[in-house]
Protein backbone atom coordinates (compact mmCIF):
# COMPACT_ATOMS: atom_id res chain seq x y z
CA UNK A 1 0.00 0.00 0.00
CA UNK A 2 1.48 3.62 -0.78
CA UNK A 3 0.91 5.59 2.27
CA UNK A 4 1.33 8.37 -0.14
CA UNK A 5 3.89 10.25 1.87
CA UNK A 6 6.65 10.79 -0.22
CA UNK A 7 7.41 14.70 -0.35
CA UNK A 8 5.57 14.93 3.31
CA UNK A 9 7.77 16.53 6.18
CA UNK A 10 7.78 15.15 9.55
CA UNK A 11 8.99 16.16 13.12
CA UNK A 12 9.16 13.96 15.28
CA UNK A 13 9.64 14.80 19.43
CA UNK A 14 11.78 12.31 21.47
CA UNK A 15 12.97 10.95 18.15
CA UNK A 16 16.30 9.54 18.68
CA UNK A 17 15.51 6.30 20.33
CA UNK A 18 13.04 3.42 21.44
CA UNK A 19 8.97 4.24 19.24
CA UNK A 20 10.02 7.63 18.18
CA UNK A 21 13.26 6.38 15.78
CA UNK A 22 11.13 3.72 14.98
CA UNK A 23 8.55 6.22 13.61
CA UNK A 24 11.00 8.11 12.17
CA UNK A 25 12.78 5.06 10.26
CA UNK A 26 8.75 4.31 9.07
CA UNK A 27 8.36 7.56 7.65
CA UNK A 28 11.50 7.94 6.11
CA UNK A 29 11.21 4.55 4.16
CA UNK A 30 7.81 5.72 3.02
CA UNK A 31 9.14 8.74 1.12
CA UNK A 32 8.94 11.56 4.03
CA UNK A 33 11.74 14.04 4.88
CA UNK A 34 11.85 14.00 8.82
CA UNK A 35 13.39 15.97 11.67
CA UNK A 36 14.32 14.29 14.49
CA UNK A 37 14.06 15.92 17.78
CA UNK A 38 15.48 15.29 21.19
CA UNK A 39 17.59 17.00 24.00
CA UNK A 40 21.08 15.99 22.98
CA UNK A 41 22.24 17.28 20.42
CA UNK A 42 25.66 14.98 19.78
CA UNK A 43 23.13 11.86 19.70
CA UNK A 44 20.33 12.70 17.42
CA UNK A 45 22.41 13.38 14.86
CA UNK A 46 24.14 10.55 15.07
CA UNK A 47 20.42 8.98 14.80
CA UNK A 48 19.63 11.49 11.97
CA UNK A 49 22.68 10.04 10.09
CA UNK A 50 21.84 6.63 10.67
CA UNK A 51 18.58 6.97 9.15
CA UNK A 52 20.05 8.78 6.12
CA UNK A 53 21.91 5.82 5.60
CA UNK A 54 19.27 3.32 5.70
CA UNK A 55 16.77 4.67 3.92
CA UNK A 56 18.21 7.26 1.11
CA UNK A 57 15.50 9.81 2.96
CA UNK A 58 16.42 13.68 4.12
CA UNK A 59 16.52 12.94 7.81
CA UNK A 60 17.52 16.04 10.18
CA UNK A 61 18.54 15.88 13.74
CA UNK A 62 17.83 18.82 15.82
CA UNK A 63 18.18 19.67 19.43
CA UNK A 64 15.25 20.61 22.24
CA UNK A 65 13.61 20.66 25.21
CA UNK A 66 9.92 20.61 25.04
CA UNK A 67 9.81 21.43 28.28
CA UNK A 68 10.33 25.08 27.70
CA UNK A 69 9.12 27.77 25.38
CA UNK A 70 12.14 29.37 23.89
CA UNK A 71 13.47 25.91 22.95
CA UNK A 72 10.65 24.75 20.95
CA UNK A 73 10.64 28.03 19.37
CA UNK A 74 14.05 27.73 18.54
CA UNK A 75 13.01 23.99 17.37
CA UNK A 76 10.49 25.06 15.13
CA UNK A 77 12.32 27.69 13.37
CA UNK A 78 15.34 25.47 12.82
CA UNK A 79 12.53 22.78 11.36
CA UNK A 80 11.15 25.22 8.84
CA UNK A 81 14.36 26.36 7.73
CA UNK A 82 15.52 23.13 7.10
CA UNK A 83 13.11 21.45 5.55
CA UNK A 84 11.10 24.31 4.60
CA UNK A 85 7.48 23.67 6.13
CA UNK A 86 6.19 20.65 8.16
CA UNK A 87 2.88 18.76 7.60
CA UNK A 88 3.40 16.07 10.39
CA UNK A 89 3.92 16.52 13.76
CA UNK A 90 4.70 13.24 15.88
CA UNK A 91 4.52 14.10 19.74
CA UNK A 92 6.23 11.52 21.58
CA UNK A 93 8.96 13.38 23.71
CA UNK A 94 8.42 12.21 27.68
CA UNK A 95 10.74 11.99 30.52
CA UNK A 96 12.37 8.45 30.55
CA UNK A 97 10.30 5.83 32.76
CA UNK A 98 12.71 3.79 35.31
CA UNK A 99 9.45 2.05 36.33
CA UNK A 100 6.04 3.81 38.52
CA UNK A 101 6.90 7.07 38.32
CA UNK A 102 6.45 8.87 41.59
CA UNK A 103 3.97 11.40 41.79
CA UNK A 104 5.72 14.30 42.92
CA UNK A 105 7.19 14.13 39.36
CA UNK A 106 3.33 15.22 38.11
CA UNK A 107 4.17 18.75 37.34
CA UNK A 108 7.50 17.96 35.47
CA UNK A 109 5.64 15.26 33.69
CA UNK A 110 2.61 17.41 32.82
CA UNK A 111 5.37 20.24 31.80
CA UNK A 112 7.08 17.59 28.97
CA UNK A 113 3.80 15.64 28.00
CA UNK A 114 1.59 17.62 27.98
CA UNK A 115 2.52 21.12 27.97
CA UNK A 116 4.95 20.10 26.11
CA UNK A 117 2.59 18.39 23.35
CA UNK A 118 0.59 21.55 23.05
CA UNK A 119 4.09 23.75 22.58
CA UNK A 120 4.69 21.81 19.52
CA UNK A 121 1.09 22.18 18.31
CA UNK A 122 1.18 25.75 18.85
CA UNK A 123 4.46 26.08 16.33
CA UNK A 124 3.89 23.82 14.19
CA UNK A 125 -0.52 23.57 13.78
CA UNK A 126 -1.02 26.85 11.73
CA UNK A 127 0.95 26.34 8.66
CA UNK A 128 -0.72 23.05 8.61
CA UNK A 129 -4.10 25.00 8.85
CA UNK A 130 -3.30 27.45 6.59
CA UNK A 131 -2.13 24.79 3.59
CA UNK A 132 -5.89 22.85 4.71
CA UNK A 133 -3.69 19.53 5.31
CA UNK A 134 -1.87 17.89 8.59
CA UNK A 135 -1.62 15.23 10.89
CA UNK A 136 -0.56 15.48 14.45
CA UNK A 137 0.11 12.23 16.11
CA UNK A 138 0.23 11.91 20.23
CA UNK A 139 1.99 9.43 21.83
CA UNK A 140 0.15 8.46 24.91
CA UNK A 141 0.25 5.12 26.61
CA UNK A 142 -2.17 2.73 28.05
CA UNK A 143 -1.95 3.82 31.93
CA UNK A 144 -4.71 6.71 30.50
CA UNK A 145 -7.03 3.47 30.46
CA UNK A 146 -5.18 1.24 33.95
CA UNK A 147 -4.65 2.27 36.90
CA UNK A 148 -1.16 1.44 38.84
CA UNK A 149 0.07 4.67 38.54
CA UNK A 150 -1.54 8.23 39.15
CA UNK A 151 1.38 10.45 37.54
CA UNK A 152 1.14 7.80 34.49
CA UNK A 153 -2.63 7.68 34.52
CA UNK A 154 -3.33 11.68 34.58
CA UNK A 155 -0.58 12.82 31.95
CA UNK A 156 -1.47 10.08 29.83
CA UNK A 157 -5.80 10.75 29.89
CA UNK A 158 -4.78 14.37 29.94
CA UNK A 159 -3.14 13.75 26.16
CA UNK A 160 -6.26 11.88 25.35
CA UNK A 161 -8.43 14.85 26.20
CA UNK A 162 -6.19 17.08 24.45
CA UNK A 163 -6.10 15.54 21.20
CA UNK A 164 -9.80 15.20 21.04
CA UNK A 165 -10.25 19.41 21.89
CA UNK A 166 -7.60 19.78 19.08
CA UNK A 167 -9.41 17.31 16.70
CA UNK A 168 -12.74 19.21 17.04
CA UNK A 169 -10.64 22.65 16.65
CA UNK A 170 -8.54 21.47 13.90
CA UNK A 171 -10.37 18.60 11.78
CA UNK A 172 -12.74 21.53 9.92
CA UNK A 173 -9.37 22.87 9.00
CA UNK A 174 -8.03 19.77 6.90
CA UNK A 175 -5.98 19.02 10.23
CA UNK A 176 -6.67 15.25 11.72
CA UNK A 177 -5.15 14.95 15.34
CA UNK A 178 -4.91 11.46 17.08
CA UNK A 179 -3.57 10.00 20.03
CA UNK A 180 -1.80 6.59 20.20
CA UNK A 181 -1.87 4.41 23.22
CA UNK A 182 1.17 2.19 23.02
CA UNK A 183 1.23 -0.66 25.76
CA UNK A 184 4.49 -2.38 26.90
CA UNK A 185 6.87 -2.56 23.99
CA UNK A 186 10.32 -3.80 23.94
CA UNK A 187 12.37 -0.63 23.34
CA UNK A 188 15.91 -0.80 25.35
CA UNK A 189 13.83 1.27 28.21
CA UNK A 190 10.99 -1.53 28.75
CA UNK A 191 14.36 -4.49 28.76
CA UNK A 192 16.33 -2.34 31.22
CA UNK A 193 13.23 -2.14 33.46
CA UNK A 194 12.17 -5.66 32.79
CA UNK A 195 16.16 -6.56 33.93
CA UNK A 196 15.83 -4.26 36.93
CA UNK A 197 12.39 -5.84 37.99
CA UNK A 198 13.52 -9.11 37.69
CA UNK A 199 16.69 -8.77 39.97
CA UNK A 200 14.82 -7.00 42.70
CA UNK A 201 12.00 -9.67 42.62
CA UNK A 202 14.51 -12.80 42.53
CA UNK A 203 12.70 -14.03 39.05
CA UNK A 204 13.89 -14.68 35.48
CA UNK A 205 13.41 -11.74 33.12
CA UNK A 206 11.51 -14.66 30.82
CA UNK A 207 9.22 -15.24 33.80
CA UNK A 208 8.15 -11.35 33.72
CA UNK A 209 8.06 -11.47 29.87
CA UNK A 210 5.24 -14.11 29.82
CA UNK A 211 3.27 -12.32 32.13
CA UNK A 212 3.39 -9.15 30.08
CA UNK A 213 2.56 -11.23 26.90
CA UNK A 214 -0.19 -13.08 28.42
CA UNK A 215 -1.96 -10.19 29.41
CA UNK A 216 -2.63 -9.15 25.66
CA UNK A 217 -4.41 -11.30 23.09
CA UNK A 218 -1.39 -11.39 21.03
CA UNK A 219 0.33 -13.15 23.49
CA UNK A 220 4.21 -11.45 22.95
CA UNK A 221 5.09 -8.26 23.68
CA UNK A 222 4.76 -5.74 21.12
CA UNK A 223 7.69 -4.46 18.67
CA UNK A 224 8.85 -0.86 18.43
CA UNK A 225 8.43 -1.12 14.67
CA UNK A 226 4.60 -2.41 14.84
CA UNK A 227 3.72 0.84 16.87
CA UNK A 228 6.05 2.72 14.11
CA UNK A 229 4.10 0.95 11.36
CA UNK A 230 0.42 2.18 12.93
CA UNK A 231 1.31 5.74 13.67
CA UNK A 232 2.90 6.07 9.86
CA UNK A 233 -0.82 5.46 8.65
CA UNK A 234 -2.05 7.93 10.74
CA UNK A 235 0.24 9.97 9.00
CA UNK A 236 -0.66 9.59 5.90
CA UNK A 237 -3.83 11.26 3.91
CA UNK A 238 -5.15 7.84 3.64
CA UNK A 239 -6.49 7.91 7.72
CA UNK A 240 -9.01 10.86 7.30
CA UNK A 241 -11.83 9.18 8.56
CA UNK A 242 -10.03 8.82 12.21
CA UNK A 243 -9.59 11.68 13.91
CA UNK A 244 -10.07 12.74 17.56
CA UNK A 245 -10.19 9.31 18.91
CA UNK A 246 -7.19 7.21 20.42
CA UNK A 247 -5.60 4.27 18.96
CA UNK A 248 -4.15 1.57 20.80
CA UNK A 249 -1.32 0.05 20.07
CA UNK A 250 -0.52 -2.76 23.10
CA UNK A 251 -1.38 -6.14 21.46
CA UNK A 252 -4.85 -6.15 22.87
CA UNK A 253 -5.16 -6.45 26.80
CA UNK A 254 -7.53 -9.22 27.34
CA UNK A 255 -11.01 -8.91 29.29
CA UNK A 256 -11.79 -5.19 29.16
CA UNK A 257 -14.08 -3.85 26.47
CA UNK A 258 -14.46 -0.39 25.12
CA UNK A 259 -16.75 1.28 22.93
Amino acid sequence: MDLQLRGRRAVITGGSRGIGFAIGRALAVEGASVALVSRSAGHVEEQAALLRSETGAEVIGVAADTGDDASVTEMAGAVKDRLGGVDILVNNAAAMNPGAIPEDALESEINVKVRGYLRCVRAFAPEMTERGWGRIINIGGLAARQTGSVTGSIRNVAVTAMTKNLADELGPRGVNVVAVHPGATRTRTFVENLDRRAVAMGRSVSHLEQQFAASVSIERIVEPHEVAAVVAFLASPLSVAINGDPVNVGGGLKGSIYY
